[in-house]
């Protein structure tokens, strides 16, 4: 029996003393069940009751950012394949200027409000609930078909990119703030691909995404339990770190070489909570002897009041159902 509840153990852990165990948490798409508020909080609801994450990171439909602004979704009946997205609302430039603020009563933020309440009113009051809000950036690289048009865009067209850029921000400005209404406990922050030396320059990710960032997460209550996730590689983690995110927990892919590992970053990201430390690209999809290698390895190398065991992004669907109950079975000791 744990001798804390997920909110104490993970209290405890932000406050940098050592709880009973290892915190952990894993997310995933549940594509098949993501048409709609039911079937995304029946989804979600039934991966915690398997596995008794510490924290829920709900894994909504990606693109309920977007179909408001009249993206299109083939939705897919296939736990392991995407949906098809057609009506890219941005070609242009000019597209751009028609990228308008919506108010919470658009039907895929009131669909994800709605979706948020029911995992809240279905789980542990106990159970730390995170929901995921993409960067206002990262909503823009999604109203195009390729991620490319956008960066185009920026170098050649700013004025109209910023445009849109405001009118997503007011959107989710007011999403996060109602949030908490819903029942959430804070946000799980995604830059995406965008921070990233890939495809910006810091300069441009400093003029094109970081205010708009701090909007948004401005509009989450102080004692919000908000998470940032950076992705790609080559990211600009420590950048990030420098400005006031508001989040007491980052979270990245240390496994890659161009990125800060978990061990550096002990040093230089002061302050915060590190989630991590399974490649769930890599030995998270082996046989049960290198999971269980790897995961012990993991747990002798870390301290449970510094790290949460996760991946350091969204795990494939098709990840063994029998590797992460290795890893929860190893981390519940």
């Amino acid at each position: 029996m744990d001798k804390y509840s997920h909110k104490e153990r993970l209290q405890m852990i932000l406050a940098g003393e050592k709880p009973d165990r290892f915190a952990a948490s894993f997310w995933r798409h549940f594509f098949h069940k993501e048409h709609d508020a039911r079937g995304t909080a029946e989804a979600m609801l039934a991966f915690q009751e398997e596995f008794d994450w510490d924290f829920m990171k709900i894994n909504p439909r990606a693109d309920f950012h977007t179909q408001d602004w009249g993206l299109k979704l083939d939705y897919s009946n296939n736990e392991f394949k995407k949906h098809k997205k057609s009506n890219f609302p941005v070609r242009e430039p000019e597209d751009w200027l028609k990228i308008k603020p919506h108010d919470l009563s658009a039907p895929a933020l009131a669909e994800h409000l709605k979706t948020v309440s029911l995992i809240r009113k279905g789980s542990d009051r106990e159970l730390p609930l995170l929901m995921t809000v993409f960067t206002p950036l990262s909503v823009a690289g999604r109203l195009v078909e390729d991620r490319q048009t956008l960066v185009e865009h920026i170098r050649t067209a700013p004025e109209p990119v910023e445009e849109a850029l405001r009118a997503i921000t007011k959107t989710f400005r007011a999403f996060v703030a109602e949030l908490r209404n819903a029942g959430a406990d804070g946000i799980f922050y995604a830059t995406l691909q965008w921070a990233s030396a890939d495809m910006l320059t810091w300069e441009e990710y400093k003029r094109f995404g970081l205010p708009y960032d701090l909007e948004v997460i401005a509009a989450t209550e102080s004692d919000a339990l908000n998470l940032l996730h950076v992705c790609h590689t080559d990211n600009y983690l420590e950048q990030l770190h420098e400005r006031d995110y508001h989040c007491r927990m980052y979270n990245w892919d240390s496994a890659h070489e161009s990125n800060l590992s978990l061990e550096k970053a002990y040093d230089k990201i002061k302050g915060k909570t590190l989630v991590g430390g399974v490649e769930e690209n890599g030995w998270l999809q082996g046989d049960r002897e290198t999971v269980e290698k790897n995961i012990k390895n993991l747990l002798r190398q870390h301290d449970p009041h510094r790290l949460i065991i996760g991946p350091g992004c969204c795990i494939p669907p098709e990840t063994p159902i029998e590797n992460l109950k290795i890893i929860r079975k190893r981390i519940n000791g």
